[in-house]
């Protein structure tokens, strides 16, 4: 801790004081109904535009973390210092989530995707998984244990560099596993790590998320921490840009958005989600501001960085414009003329109005709207993906007015899309002949169970951060109170089945890590907002398009 400390006075010293005010400032905001979280804009909130002017003469980090301020250093692991009562459930996860913890020559590396010894078929639910471990790690930086998260950002970085290869074919150097597997041998007292890379998946379908999960995790370790010197390294610096490189090549691809194939992310069964889904341009586009923060000013960075510019002012415009939905612009698209050529075009991708699914138009409030599923040549998937717009509030890809008209709809839409256990990976459900054809028959996507409509508790931490972005507390209250009443009980099941959630999943894990760490993110982060700094990233105002079509939230 000292030497956190000091190496921040040191580093940083010309921005503690802000750090110090900002705390002052979170810390009273549970005490009001609404939120409205204003602060001094810090590096990594100001514009693209001057990010890419104002930077060249100086030193990359010196403004862009707040090292010093509560998130993480503090925190206990029962909240026993915090003004809140802590509730039974706390310390149960908190002894589960340390079950679950995997460790490497003796050090702590990652949680396992699940504990749960009734399982007959273990599979890969013993691996450690990027995506997985997200959560996990958030609570072991709010909870001030920041070791594990380290060594997993270090030993990932490794498995990066490895060639990688399925079926004779070559993926590309800068894709991150999906997860691994620590080996034991007590005989010769070794340890070894086995990656997987898409070769063993279902569907062997490489993960597109892990490298914008590891992206956005390093950030959040040094926002936390302070330590600016491992987002400095060579390794780190290099781990990024190949990332990014991936993403940012250029093709025959007309649209700034990212070209995925089904499976890539969450959702990593086949669902319909090819094309460009929600989840991944909100993780692409928080990934890039991220990366844009911690990249240096250097040789091999400097191009980089300006690629990133352009695409980021490319990307939030597209999506905020063709992503958004709302009461007036589905109005617009149901009055849709096909068939437009040139530059006038109003409806760009040749929707057919006709090809609107009839629960949109009862779905949808007069107030609010929501980023939909994906937009591609004569297609959008209307339905609604709870990652993707939860992600879109952190990163500041919706708009100030976006995000409150996402909590709007999800006040209105309560049963739907929250029912009785939060939250509902998307609604709605692939039924009868749509499932047959769109999931390939996939009996545990049946509807309203596991991807197809289920409900996943470990969303439960990313709809109370963004609940708390927009100063909506409340509603994440009225969450994480359901998720108590049940989830010990049911042992902290992986997802829940029914329309309404209220069955435990046919083929759900007990004791899904996820599950657990994201209740303690959801709890740790409603009790102290400051610990929000680690995932949030505020609006860029220079990204900000006019959007003249509808201003439904307003109403």
């Amino acid at each position: 801790m000292d030497g956190i400390k000091e190496f921040g006075l040191t580093k940083v010293s010309s921005h503690c004081s802000m750090a110090e005010m900002d705390d002052l400032y979170l810390s009273k905001l549970l005490d009001k109904p609404r939120l409205n979280i204003e602060r001094k804009r810090s590096f990594d909130e100001r514009s693209m535009s001057e990010l890419s002017v104002a930077l060249r003469g100086l030193e990359n980090y010196e403004n862009t973390y707040t090292p010093g301020g509560r998130s993480g250093l503090d925190t206990p692991a029962s909240s026993t210092r915090n003004s809140f009562e802590p509730h039974p459930m706390v310390s149960d996860a908190w002894e589960a989530l340390r079950r679950s913890m995997v460790f490497f020559r003796r050090q702590p590396v990652g949680t396992i995707a699940a504990l749960d010894h009734a399982s007959e078929e273990v599979l890969n639910y013993d691996q450690v998984f990027v995506r997985d471990f997200v959560p996990s790690a958030l609570a072991f930086l709010m909870n001030g244990e920041p070791d594990i998260v380290k060594n997993f950002l270090l030993k990932t970085l490794q498995l990066q560099g490895w060639e990688k290869r399925i079926d004779r074919f070559k993926l590309g150097e800068g894709a991150m596993p999906a997860s691994f597997k620590v080996l034991h041998d007590p005989d010769r007292k070794t340890d070894t790590i086995v990656a997987d890379f898409g070769e063993s998946a279902i569907g062997r379908v490489a993960p597109v998320d892990s490298g914008f999960w590891w992206i956005i995790l390093l950030r959040a370790y040094t926002k936390s921490t302070g330590d600016l010197t491992l987002a400095e390294t060579p390794e780190c610096q290099k781990g990024m840009r190949l990332i990014l490189t991936l993403c940012l090549s250029e093709g025959f691809d007309t649209f700034p958005t990212l070209l995925c194939a089904d499976g890539c992310s969450m959702i990593d069964r086949r669902m319909g989600i090819y094309g460009y889904p929600i989840e991944i341009q909100a993780l692409f586009f928080m990934a890039l501001r991220c990366a844009l923060a911690m990249l240096k000013h250097d040789a091999e960075g400097k191009d980089c960085i300006e690629r990133i510019v352009k695409r980021l002012h490319a990307l939030s415009y597209h999506m905020r414009s063709y992503f958004w939905l709302d009461f007036q612009q589905l109005n617009d698209i149901y009055r849709y003329k096909t068939e437009e050529y040139s530059h006038t075009a109003v409806n760009k991708f040749n929707v057919i109005p006709d090809s609107i699914p009839d629960w949109v138009f009862e779905f949808m409030p007069t107030r609010g709207g929501y980023f939909i599923g994906n937009v591609s040549p004569a297609r959008m998937d209307f339905r609604w993906f709870a990652l993707g717009n939860c992600v879109a509030i952190l990163a500041s890809l919706a708009t100030p007015e976006q995000s409150a008209a996402i909590m709007d709809l999800i006040e209105a839409r309560w049963e739907e899309l929250v029912g009785e256990m939060p939250v509902k990976i998307c609604y709605p459900a692939i039924e009868s002949h749509d499932w047959r054809i769109v999931t390939g028959c996939d009996p545990k996507n049946t509807r309203w169970s596991y991807h197809n409509g289920g409900s996943w508790p470990v969303l439960l931490w990313l709809l109370t951060a963004a609940c708390i972005k927009t100063g909506r507390p409340q509603i994440a209250r009225r969450a994480i109170d359901l998720a108590e009443s049940r989830l010990l009980k049911d042992s902290w099941p992986e997802y829940y089945d029914g329309k309404f959630g209220r069955y435990i999943g046919k083929q759900a894990r007990k004791y899904q890590t996820w599950s657990i760490a994201g209740y303690l993110v959801a709890k740790m982060l409603l009790e102290d907002p400051s610990h929000l700094g680690m995932i949030s990233l505020e609006e860029d105002k220079q990204m900000k398009p006019v959007i003249k079509r509808s201003s439904s939230w307003t109403c």
